[in-house]
């Protein structure tokens, strides 16, 4: 099944980190995969967002019309995406920094406060690790046990600390994603 992911924030909110640990968990799977990045004009805190397709079967295009999920880090990244996403689709969006009113009722609207719960967790890194445990336990697009595996990879020339706060992350994230169906 074709699922389209788009992700989107401000630099230095792990958007891209977010969207090419999705695109290598779902290769691993076995499934095809596309990231594609793009980047604000400004060197820091400018805009950050980037597009994942994963599919079954071959991905013709990596940029899909609307996308299926989009999930949102800050107000000026919803203002700006939030036509993008399609009826019906889900939208993931961090309630730490974004507190107006929804203006979309065709949506399945998952909001979460990933910023604050990464602050509880202990590390305010973790929040795009978050959003993607809530992806996985919202959509079961790919494995918690796949994601643990390239979290490692990724993280392995780290202490161990920093994998463990991630996988604690990646749980809360999960959990929270179960709970909106």
């Amino acid at each position: 099944m074709k699922q389209s992911f788009v992700f989107t924030g401000s630099g230095g909110q792990g958007i891209m980190s977010a969207g090419i640990t999705l695109a290598h968990t779902a290769i691993d799977m076995g499934k095809h995969a596309t990231y594609l990045p793009e980047y604000g004009p400004e060197q820091r805190g400018g805009s950050a967002k980037c597009t994942v397709v994963i599919n079954d079967d071959v991905i013709v295009s990596p940029l899909p019309r609307m996308c299926d999920n989009l999930i949102v880090m800050n107000e000026v990244a919803l203002a700006k995406f939030i036509d993008d996403v399609k009826p019906g689709g889900v939208l993931l969006i961090n309630s730490s920094r974004i507190k107006g009113k929804i203006e979309r009722d065709d949506v399945r609207l998952i909001a979460a406060p990933v910023d604050d719960i990464a602050l509880q967790l202990g590390d305010g890194r973790v929040a795009n690790i978050i959003l993607l445990g809530i992806l996985i336990g919202a959509t079961g697009i790919v494995a918690k046990e796949t994601l643990i595996e390239s979290l490692k990879d990724k993280f392995k020339d780290k202490k161990p600390q920093v994998l463990e706060m991630n996988i604690k992350a990646l749980d809360a994230g999960i959990e929270i994603g179960e709970s909106s169906h």
